[in-house]
């Protein structure tokens, strides 16, 4: 049976560098200038920035590694809680550009990785010049404003919340009927997302099902004491911060923009018409936000 590689970012060099605690991350890499991190979501892989980054690499080096525990990137087991805290894949993000000899940076993240961002940009403020947030609310609010009926849209996060065993073995037995219904309802656009891409996303999330689960654990115990402990102590970011959201707010009855703006006191708040996403499905509008994000 021939083998077909897996789709890349064109005319990105592919890496693999060290995060921290012995993890290695896969990498790609391109471009020239001031450096840009740009982080992905959930079911994907770096491969969801191939549009953006390629718009950004006129002028600026783009780097999208696969976090930890995706892709092609190291899936460490989940000994304890800290080993997909936020707070250690943002140290991730950090070692990885001090590698490559960058000490400060702008950083975008998707979902899941705008969650690592949310941590880089408080535990990180003398690294992060420029913080950008697509389609998450912040791990603290996000379980505060699922109440009711609305829980319905997480339901995959309170499943995935369950001690280790149960969700596991549920999503290993379904891994491309569970991971590809977020791919087939999360977006408003379905032919964003190829199907060379589509199924490299499925190929990728069915070999993670373990590591993908500890992430979402640690957004319902770790990540939420450590958020909770900046959010007592009037944490909020240093830097010009940028959000772009679906309108979730109205959807699910909060002010969106206020969640956020107690966060972060330098805020430009977008919503789109694209589809979760956004990188994919709008690239030219996501290249716009960050460029604006880049020159404040």
């Amino acid at each position: 049976m021939t083998h077909t590689p897996a789709p890349t970012i064109p005319d990105f060099a592919y890496v693999r560098l060290p995060g921290v605690g012995g993890v290695e991350l896969s990498a790609a890499v391109g471009g020239g200038g001031a450096p840009v991190v740009l982080l992905h979501g959930f079911p994907q892989t770096h491969l969801m920035w191939r549009h953006v980054a390629r718009r950004l690499a006129d002028d600026h080096l783009v780097v999208c590694p696969d976090l930890r525990g995706y892709g092609a990137s190291d899936k460490p087991r989940a000994t304890d809680d800290d080993v997909y805290a936020k707070r250690t894949m943002a140290a991730d993000i950090v070692a990885l550009m001090a590698e490559l000899g960058h000490d400060h940076f702008a950083l975008v993240g998707h979902d899941r990785g705008a969650l690592v961002a949310f941590r880089a940009g408080l535990d990180h403020p003398e690294t992060i010049t420029h913080l950008g947030i697509l389609d998450v609310v912040p791990t603290l609010d996000m379980w505060d404003v699922l109440h009711g009926v609305s829980a319905a849209v997480g339901f995959h996060l309170f499943l995935m919340a369950q001690p280790p065993g149960l969700p596991e073995t549920m999503i290993v037995n379904s891994a491309d009927a569970f991971f590809g219904s977020f791919l087939d309802t999360w977006a408003k656009d379905p032919g964003a997302i190829p199907a060379p891409v589509r199924a490299e996303y499925l190929r990728a999330s069915a070999a993670a099902v373990d590591s993908i689960v500890a992430d979402y654990r640690a957004s319902a115990g770790v990540d939420v004491v450590q958020d909770q402990a900046d959010s007592d102590a009037g944490s909020q970011f240093a830097m010009p911060v940028a959000v772009v959201q679906q309108d979730w707010g109205a959807r699910l009855g909060y002010d969106a923009a206020a969640v956020w703006r107690a966060w972060a006191p330098r805020l430009d708040h977008h919503l789109t018409e694209a589809g979760h996403f956004m990188a994919e499905e709008a690239p030219d509008e996501i290249t716009a936000v960050i460029r604006r994000l880049l020159a404040a």
